[in-house]
């Protein structure tokens, strides 16, 4: 019988360096939120993978950047926390980028051993790929390994996972096995109508904005969901309304799209919009939604 290994890996880098889509390439299923616009991500969450006899927790985390907004602050720190709490960590650096953001992770004095991930390889040649590897070298004593990949291409996550699982500690599992996320429910169902709000409108809104799912009533064939979502001021709610209704609609059709997907059931959604004046700076809000 193989040996147990199970351990938590963070999974680090700035904003819009793939985070997110790599959890949900390496779970097959779309649990974590994804946007091309940076800072979407807010709290930690957990993805669970399987790969032979070891457990992987790869620990989703908000981009690493500074900002003077209590919101904000609150992601770095989140995105610290599951540095400092991690087995190994799991750096991405998109291809295309310099090696300015690797340099700034260095300079936190990470504690745990990391892997650099060279994300978005699909978008250049592999001329500068090569180019890119040898920039790295100037660093290899600082990390563990370099792993290029593509979720685009589909291909690497087995070599991936292999290369992961050398620097993961025997453990018994920490979860069970047929888990893929700790999340709820609600946490997800959330998330995908944040990632709506983030496709539909632009500028501030989608920063300002906060999803909380107010009631679910679960039925056989048909869940009913219930949410508000927050914004910081009353003329943030037209704009999330649109003409007609058109803008809402469009957040609860693509949210409620994704649902259906992972549930496996028809889903009925109501979406309502409030507003609460500045809480990304106010820190007994931050506190009342889970902003810690």
């Amino acid at each position: 019988m193989s040996t147990q290994k199970a351990g938590f890996v963070a999974v680090i880098g700035k904003p819009n360096a793939g985070k997110s889509s790599l959890l949900n390439w390496l779970l097959d299923e779309k649990i974590a939120m994804v946007s091309k616009k940076a800072n979407a991500t807010r709290k930690r969450a957990n993805a669970i993978v399987m790969h032979g006899s070891t457990q992987f927790i790869f620990v989703d985390t908000p981009g690493i950047h500074e900002s003077e907004r209590l919101l904000n602050k609150f992601m770095l720190e989140e995105a610290m926390k599951a540095m400092g709490d991690a087995d190994l960590i799991l750096f991405l650096s998109p291809a295309t980028d310099s090696l300015q953001s690797y340099k700034d992770f260095l300079s936190k004095n990470p504690k745990a051993p990391h892997v650099v991930l060279l994300t978005k390889c699909d978008k250049i040649s592999n001329e500068q790929l090569l180019k890119k590897i040898s920039e790295f070298g100037t660093y290899q004593s600082n990390f563990k390994a370099l792993v290029p990949i593509s979720t685009k291409r589909q291909s690497g996550k087995s070599y991936l996972l292999d290369e992961l699982q050398k620097f993961i500690p025997e453990h018994p599992y920490f979860y069970d096995p047929e888990l893929i996320t700790t999340q709820m429910v609600r946490e997800i169902y959330a998330e995908y109508i944040r990632e709506a709000i983030f496709e539909f409108v632009s500028d501030e809104i989608p920063y300002s904005s906060n999803v909380i799912i107010d009631k679910v009533e679960e039925g056989e064939r048909l869940d009913k969901i219930y949410a508000t979502i927050m914004v910081e001021k009353e003329s943030q709610k037209n704009i999330l309304i649109g003409q007609n209704g058109s803008t809402i609609k469009k957040i609860g059709v693509r949210s409620r799209n994704m649902m259906e997907k992972i549930i496996n059931k028809k889903i009925f959604i109501k979406i309502s919009i409030n507003y609460s004046k500045n809480w990304t700076k106010n820190e007994k809000i931050l506190t009342k939604w889970g902003f810690s």
